[in-house]
């Protein structure tokens, strides 16, 4: 047996996890003293109603080593395989947690991945690995597929709103009354495992026609793969986006998924974007 494991940040849901024969390992969101596993004892949608009425934003820390153990101890057991698939090592200490967990392990048919990316990135990538798995490479060679593969995943995200930004101290108060007068909006980017921002543009429309150049700019879209498109907080509130995507990529069958904490904290809700692979 071949178990495709990953981390909560990947936006797979534990529902679709046991449909689709994935291991989902949460992280940790904290509100103050509050502890939630993500994804487990707090849904998508509790996570945002939380964080629009919380003064201080939450933060989020990566699973302990023992809960990446508790399945590495099944598949040796099993005499199982494992391909494991985390959170850019950039922005978390999860991919650490699991190398920890493998070396307590001590056994060799595990196989880690640092994605170097994250939320809708991610996504794309085990998606890919299930697809492999299907195809009957083994875990090694699914593995070794996906460090192939993981530099063409590209993620871009608008932002509709500047105010998180500025809770989180990555744009400044001033920056973000400015911003917000002239109706900036941001799209950010997970580049090299850190999150930047990609390009900035007046409006809402401008941002949707900047956003298609930037995906034409990283060589656009590799149909081959799985591209899926995301939002934060209420899905009524991306509609627009959706459409604008859906007309511009002649597609209408694009995965639509919640994105979770691990960016969401940082761009809040009515935010949305798209996770590729690039030609």
């Amino acid at each position: 047996m071949l178990h495709i494991i990953t981390d909560s940040t990947s936006d797979i849901t534990q529902a679709q996890a046991e449909r689709e024969d994935l291991i989902v390992v949460p992280l940790h969101n904290l509100f103050g003293v509050e502890e939630y596993l993500d994804g487990v004892t707090i849904s998508t949608e509790e996570f945002y109603q939380r964080l629009a009425t919380t003064e201080e934003l939450p933060t989020s820390s990566q699973p302990s080593p023992e809960e990446f153990l508790t399945h590495f101890n099944r598949c040796k057991e099993e005499g199982s395989s494992a391909v494991v698939i985390t959170l850019s090592s950039k922005l978390s200490g999860t991919y650490q947690s699991a190398s920890i967990a493998k070396d307590m392990c001590e056994y060799d048919e595990i196989y880690l991945v640092d994605s170097l990316t994250a939320t809708l990135g991610l996504n794309c990538l085990v998606q890919y690995a299930k697809t492999l798995r299907e195809r009957g490479l083994s875990a090694k060679q699914i593995a070794e597929e996906l460090e192939n593969k993981k530099q063409k995943v590209r993620i871009f995200a608008l932002v509709d709103t500047l105010k998180y930004l500025k809770k989180g101290g990555r744009l400044s108060a001033s920056a973000a009354l400015a911003g917000t007068l002239l109706n900036i909006k941001p799209i950010i980017e997970v580049k090299d495992g850190i999150v930047e921002v990609a390009a900035k543009s007046r409006g809402i429309q401008g941002a949707y026609k900047k956003m298609t150049e930037l995906v034409e700019e990283a060589n656009g879209i590799d149909m081959e793969f799985p591209y899926v498109i995301g939002y934060t907080g209420d899905i009524n509130l991306t509609q627009n986006f959706d459409i604008y995507i859906k007309e511009n990529l002649k597609k209408q069958d694009i995965t639509k998924i919640a994105i979770g904490s691990t960016i969401g904290v940082h761009v809040g809700p009515g935010a949305c974007g798209i996770g590729f692979f690039s030609k």
